[in-house]
C-alpha cells in the first residue's frame, strides 16, 4: 500500500484561484489529521470533525465542497448523516465519500442507497482516494441548477 500521495501540479494550479474545501468526519482524530495534511499538500483546504454532530454543524457553517465520512461515529451513525446531506436541498449537491472499515456484506449497497458517491474501505490507498476526490469535485462542478 502506498503511504504518500503523488504530487499533482495540475491540481495545485487549478485550485489556486479558489481552493476546494473538504470536510473529514472521522472519530479517529489521528487518521483524520493525517488525511487532512495529505489533502492540504495537494492544494485543498480541510476541516475536521470527530463526531457526527460536529460534522453536520460544520457543513452548515463552512459549506464544504466535499465530505469524507466515516460510518462509525460516537454520536450519529454515518449512514444517517449521509442521508441527511443527500435529502436536504441545501446540501444535496455536496459529494460524500464514505471511508470506513465496516465489513457488513450489504454495506456498499446501503451506502450508495444513502447517497454516497463512493465507498472506500479502510485501510485505503491514499492515491486512489485522491483520484476519487478529484473526480467527485469535478462532477459536482458540472451540476447546473435551473431556477
Amino acid at each position: 500500500m502506498t503511504t504518500e500521495l503523488c504530487e499533482n501540479p495540475q491540481l495545485r494550479a487549478s485550485h489556486s484561484a479558489q481552493r476546494a474545501t473538504i470536510l473529514i468526519v472521522d472519530d479517529d482524530a489521528a487518521l483524520a489529521d493525517v488525511l487532512s495534511v495529505r489533502l492540504r499538500r495537494q492544494g485543498y483546504d480541510t476541516i475536521v470533525a470527530t463526531s457526527g454532530g460536529a460534522g453536520l454543524a460544520m457543513v452548515a457553517t463552512d459549506r464544504p465542497d466535499l465530505v469524507v465520512l466515516d460510518l462509525r461515529l460516537p454520536d450519529i451513525d454515518g449512514m444517517n448523516i449521509c442521508e441527511q446531506l443527500t435529502d436536504s436541498p441545501n446540501t444535496c449537491h455536496i459529494p460524500v465519500i464514505i471511508l470506513s472499515g465496516m465489513e457488513r456484506p450489504d454495506i456498499i449497497r446501503r451506502s450508495r442507497a444513502a447517497g454516497c458517491q463512493y465507498f472506500v474501505r479502510k485501510p485505503y490507498d491514499p492515491n486512489a482516494l485522491l483520484l476519487l476526490i478529484q473526480h467527485s469535485l469535478q462532477g459536482a462542478s458540472d451540476w447546473h441548477v435551473a431556477t
